[in-house]
């Protein structure tokens, strides 16, 4: 007799997440005995071909990881992209029913691609395309704790936070709610100076994002009024499972208002604050999943993901070291596809 399928929720990882420990992964992946991989990975090779870009395979089974190569936003959009994608398919649908996806920042483009919005021409030409154009703008973004070292809320830190923002009206936002960490940014300036103020945290934070601009603000206009005039309407389909954006609100599938898909993925979403903690929250509480899976590449999005649990504690978790104990299970109830062992349990 089959064992019964558990629900899951998805979650995409944003920018930053192909590093030099992930070098090759997407490649190796390939030969999971999923024969239709290697003609997917072709298809979006072609595309970057055709965009006169490198391809995710060169730039995957490159001898050397270079940050000038391999973090242009371009090359590292498709790499995530492309990574995160041949992940969701590789779910074994035997053992998991996936009921809602959702990503943080770049990782909605990952979401919609998943979820069946855009065909794989449009979502590899549209990652890299959007990758271009926000990376042309202007300012800076840094990241700062919220939480203590037991992941639970730190109202110091959350204050000091609130007081740069006060600061700087018009100049620094609140780009990413991750988790136990605030994602800001503005111009130069203001993030100059707010990251002087702040009390420094673990001799890290706050940290400047290298190569970021201030994304998630209105300091993108220029580029997402580029991308809705360049992107049309008639591109984005309805979703097959239902997606969880930066807002929390939740797209039905087969029902969805593709213009309002359309202006948010390409307006709010490019210019507004991506509530990453918000998003997770909402999917936990609306769908109730038996586990959440975290596509690669790389594992980095456990922590944010655990951190936006504890604070609404999410099946009781109240701290670091509950959850960590959570995940000694057999099966954990996050599990990363970045990580070998946890990886085993999704794919089959």
């Amino acid at each position: 007799m089959a064992a019964e399928r558990k629900t899951a929720l998805v979650v995409c990882p944003g920018r930053g997440t192909y590093n030099k420990s992930e070098l090759g992964s997407i490649s190796s992946n390939i030969g999971e005995n999923r024969p239709n991989f290697s003609e997917l990975l072709r298809q979006i090779d072609d595309v970057r071909n055709q965009l006169g870009q490198p391809t995710v395979t060169e730039l995957d089974q490159a001898p050397l990881f270079k940050t000038s190569l391999h973090q242009k936003p371009e090359n590292a959009a498709a790499l995530i992209y492309a990574g995160g994608y041949l992940d969701y398919l590789a779910i074994d649908d035997t053992r998991f029913d996936v009921v809602g996806i959702t990503g943080n920042s770049m990782g909605w483009y990952t979401a919609m691609a998943s979820a069946g919005c855009w065909d794989i021409e449009t979502s590899t030409r549209l990652v890299t395309n959007m990758a271009q154009l926000t990376a042309g703008g202007e300012g800076a973004q840094f990241i700062y704790p919220i939480v203590d070292a037991d992941w639970r809320p730190h109202q110091g830190y959350i204050d000091a936070v609130n007081e740069q923002l006060t600061r700087f009206p018009g100049e620094l936002k609140m780009s990413i709610r991750y988790g136990g960490y605030a994602v800001l940014a503005g111009s130069e300036e203001a993030c100059t100076e707010a990251v002087r103020a702040l009390p420094r945290v673990d001799d890290r934070f706050p940290m400047i994002l290298p190569g970021h601009a201030a994304f998630h603000t209105h300091f993108m206009s220029d580029a997402s009024q580029q991308a809705l005039d360049l992107w049309p309407q008639a591109a984005f389909r309805a979703p097959k499972v239902p997606l969880i954006d930066g807002r929390g609100h939740i797209w039905s599938p087969h029902v969805v208002d593709k213009a309002a898909l359309h202006q948010y993925t390409l307006g709010h979403q490019v210019t507004q604050t991506y509530d990453f903690t918000r998003a997770i929250q909402t999917a936990v509480k609306e769908f109730a999943p038996d586990h959440i899976i975290l596509l690669g590449p790389g594992a980095g999005l456990g922590g944010a993901v655990a951190q936006a649990l504890i604070e609404i504690n999410w099946q009781g978790l109240t701290s670091k070291a509950e959850f960590a104990a959570r995940q000694q299970a057999d099966t954990p109830y996050v599990l990363s596809m970045g990580l070998p062992e946890q990886r085993a349990l999704v794919t089959g």
